[in-house]
């Protein structure tokens, strides 16, 4: 089914780092946009974790690795970023052209307006404050392939012989190679590892952290067709996040242990206790 997505039109602020999470397909980042800082994930039983900081604007940037287009469906807490409705593969998304980097900055509005996403406690999170709750802390890019177009068959001329002509035979050989890649494709898994059940992390100790529907911003976006090469996504890019005293908690991330200061705590003492020499 034929369906309008949103291409995005400027490029956004690439960003060089070594802090994606990548897939085979795309690679994904959160910034803080306040700071520029790109958000470290650690991984962690099996899922990849960041911390945000409380109050702070962030961006979701996504990177086609491939060189052809993509569809990149991304939902923030279970909330489809596009539309606001609840998270589903079927829905809009944004298309990406091959190679190409761009920055999410927030909810859409509209063609031209997004509401900033902002790191908040999950009670003020949008999710949250929309009656959905069950997946406050986490965010998914499902990505798909495009169906590419088949060549149009041309038929045998009347009064040759009955053998397929050279352009027919090449059209069902790329047609049956475009079917075996679809059934590949159709079984490919996401690129991140599952989580593991028996590995839950120690509770928080703060509410968590979540994403909330921040001030409007200027973002524009047009309309395009993406025909998905299949059903289900070639890829599911998934990070999770919460803030970093909760992580802590949780024992995702090790407090770092301070440096030796090297100071004396009795300065004034000599070093040595022993009886010193006559004068002369």
């Amino acid at each position: 089914m034929k369906r309008l997505f949103l291409f995005a039109m400027t490029a956004g602020l690439a960003t060089i780092c070594e802090a994606q999470v990548q897939g085979d397909i795309a690679e994904v980042a959160l910034i803080d946009r306040d700071s520029g800082a790109v958000l470290t994930p650690h991984f962690f039983h099996g899922e990849y974790w960041v911390a945000g900081r409380p109050g702070a604007r962030y961006a979701i940037e996504i990177r086609n690795r491939f060189g052809e287009r993509m569809l990149a469906v991304t939902s923030v807490d279970g909330v489809n970023v596009v539309s606001g409705a609840t998270a589903a593969w079927d829905q809009t998304g944004y298309v990406f052209g091959a190679g190409e980097r761009y920055q999410i900055t927030g909810w859409r509005k509209t063609d031209a307006e997004v509401a900033a996403f902002t790191f908040a406690d999950s009670p003020n999170s949008y999710a949250a404050r929309t009656g959905r709750t069950a997946n406050v802390g986490v965010i998914g890019v499902a990505i798909f392939r495009e169906r590419q177009p088949q060549p149009a068959y041309a038929p045998p001329v009347i009064g040759q012989p009955s053998a397929r002509s050279p352009r027919a035979a090449e059209f069902e050989a790329n047609s049956a190679a475009s079917d075996a890649g679809a059934s590949a494709q159709a079984k490919v898994s996401p690129a991140l590892p599952a989580p593991l059940t028996s590995a839950v992390p120690r509770a928080p100790v703060a509410p968590k952290l979540g994403t909330g529907h921040g001030e409007r911003e200027y973002s524009y976006v047009n309309h395009t067709e993406f025909l998905r090469m299949q059903a289900q996504p070639n890829e599911v890019i998934r990070i999770r996040y919460d803030s970093l005293d909760n992580l802590f908690a949780m024992g995702i991330i090790k407090r770092p242990r301070p440096a030796p200061s090297g100071a004396n705590p009795f300065p004034a003492s000599p070093d040595e206790q022993y009886v010193p020499d006559p004068p002369g």
